[in-house]
């Protein structure tokens, strides 16, 4: 288990490891369970929460199983994405300080942090015919939901989520609907996007091509949410048709969050750089990230997590080499097997930063 040193205690991340991967497939999600309820214990202890816990599974139909059975507390996300250490699971874990969560639907947590409420909501998705129709489905049902609580697409959605079953194919069915749901919105190049990631990976379900995760807020001014574009180093999104923000960052009360989209080696003009090379590939996508971090007055010194994602397993060990001379064991990391939304590109990388 490796944690964030962060400097602010209201928010803490943990990326949970296996230790081996000569366990069995039980003995693993043991420990992994085990670390989560400790990590519980001690959250009591200090008045804090666990408000959001992903697990990364190598293979989700053969594994669900060996997960609780019971609806837990907190925001739960499942999808397939095989941690490249060779093992069988992995987990992300977000506690936050002085906060009360309940369950107000099937998938959503409200979690009360004084006059600010954080809304998590996890493993949307549908049944249809393409990942276009499931794409439109899923943000109809979380439309819904927001509105029920008084709440918007357009002014509190600050982050989604989108793992998509066979990307090469799928992923354009997904931009296609989030693009017609969006202008439904009024989400436009005139007004913002959200942040937002859109990777290979399998939804907990079998009949799903498409899985979504999205964080929303309220009681935050929509003048503290700010849209980042490291315009030196990237382009629109829109540019090419795709409709998300680079990066989001919130002032809340005492505190700012820095929520970076899924990002890779591109410059600005939106052509891919260095195709077929990993490690330059690597670089140009924590330099890219790095720019976008400055534009919140941040930097790699904020970063709580990082998760990587690469198309060839054959990677990993270059990646996990550059990670570890860049950051040592600052930031906890963890680096998964799943395709980015364009086949040349082999690496990208999502984190959140805190002031």
């Amino acid at each position: 288990m490796s944690s964030t040193t962060s400097i602010t205690p209201r928010d803490r991340y943990y990326i949970l490891r296996v230790s081996s991967s000569n366990l069995t497939v039980a003995e693993q999600f043991n420990q992994i369970l085990s670390q989560i309820r400790m990590l519980s214990q001690m959250s009591r202890l200090s008045q804090s929460s666990i408000v959001f816990v992903r697990y990364f599974l190598s293979d989700v139909a053969n594994q669900l199983c060996y997960l609780p059975a019971e609806q837990p507390e907190y925001a739960l996300s499942i999808v397939g994405q095989a941690p490249l250490d060779g093992t069988k699971v992995a987990a992300l874990v977000y506690i936050m300080q002085g906060v009360t969560t309940k369950r107000i639907c099937e998938n959503t947590i409200e979690v009360k942090d004084g006059d600010v409420t954080h809304y998590w909501t996890t493993q949307v998705q549908f049944s249809g015919q393409t990942s276009h129709e499931q794409t439109c489905a899923i943000f109809d049902e979380y439309i819904s939901g927001l509105n029920s609580c008084n709440l918007s697409l357009l002014d509190n959605c600050i982050r989604t989520w989108f793992f998509v079953h066979d990307v090469d194919h799928n992923y354009a069915g997904v931009v296609s609907g989030r693009n017609a749901k969006f202008a439904e919105q009024g989400l436009t190049t005139d007004t913002h996007f959200i942040a937002s990631t859109g990777i290979g990976g399998e939804p907990s379900k079998p009949s799903s091509l498409v899985e979504m995760d999205a964080y929303a807020v309220n009681g935050v001014p929509v003048s503290d949410i700010h849209f980042l574009y490291a315009k030196t180093h990237l382009n629109s999104t829109a540019e090419y048709g795709v409709a998300f923000e680079r990066g989001t960052y919130v002032d809340y009360p005492g505190i700012r969050r820095v929520f970076i989209s899924g990002t890779a080696s591109i410059d600005n003009k939106g052509n891919v750089l260095y195709e077929g090379d990993i490690y330059k590939q690597t670089d140009r996508m924590l330099e890219n990230v790095e720019k976008l971090l400055a534009e919140a007055e941040a930097d790699f010194s904020n970063v709580q997590y990082i998760l990587v994602y690469l198309r060839d397993i054959a990677d990993f060990s270059a990646v996990r080499d550059i990670l570890v001379k860049r950051f040592g064991d600052t930031i906890p990391f963890v680096i998964l097997q799943a395709p980015v939304c364009r086949p040349k590109w082999l690496v990208e990388m999502e984190c959140v930063a805190v002031k």
